[in-house]
């Protein structure tokens, strides 16, 4: 069993991109051996629902060429299957190939202003990386820079 100092969780929302009520939530886990991340959409109304899986996604470093992460699908759903592989990919890139990422996805954009387009869902890809990068930047200025966390998210600004 991991002790609490291996072990950290934050969950945080963020509003979906030219969207009225819905929110993009993220719940995120810092284990030991990887990072856990979970991504979904909801109303306000909806928020304690549950939401089903969608896609989940394991990604690690490859050790021969940090530059790409290897990855495959755990369990696929399609509309959510390129956005979740290439969350976790980054997500290995930002944390300096130190661990592998998990991460579900059942986030749905479908409610956004333009209906899904590509720039709505890149501007909430953005917001959502910020949002971890800043959890897990924080987290690792707390443990003194044991987290693997690569400096520098300010290129992932989102845009207004």
């Amino acid at each position: 069993m991991e002790s609490a100092a291996t072990s950290k969780t934050a969950s945080f929302s963020l509003p979906l991109p030219h969207s009225l009520d819905n929110r993009i939530y993220v719940r995120l886990s810092l284990k030991s051996k990887a990072l856990v991340v979970f991504l979904t959409t909801a109303t306000s109304e909806e928020a304690g629902q549950a939401t089903p899986l969608g896609s989940l996604v394991y990604a690690l470093p490859d050790r021969y060429n940090p530059s790409q992460p290897l990855s495959t699908a755990l369990c696929t759903v399609e509309p959510t299957l390129e956005f979740t592989t290439r969350m976790a990919r980054l997500l290995v890139r930002k944390m300096r190939n130190e661990r592998p990422v998990y991460v579900g996805n059942s986030i749905s954009f479908a409610s956004t202003g333009l209906g899904g387009v590509v720039e709505e869902e890149m501007e909430g890809f953005k917001a959502i990386v910020v949002g971890i990068m800043g959890v897990l930047k924080r987290w690792e200025e707390e443990e003194g820079g044991q987290n693997g966390v690569r400096e520098g998210v300010e290129g992932l600004s989102v845009s207004s």
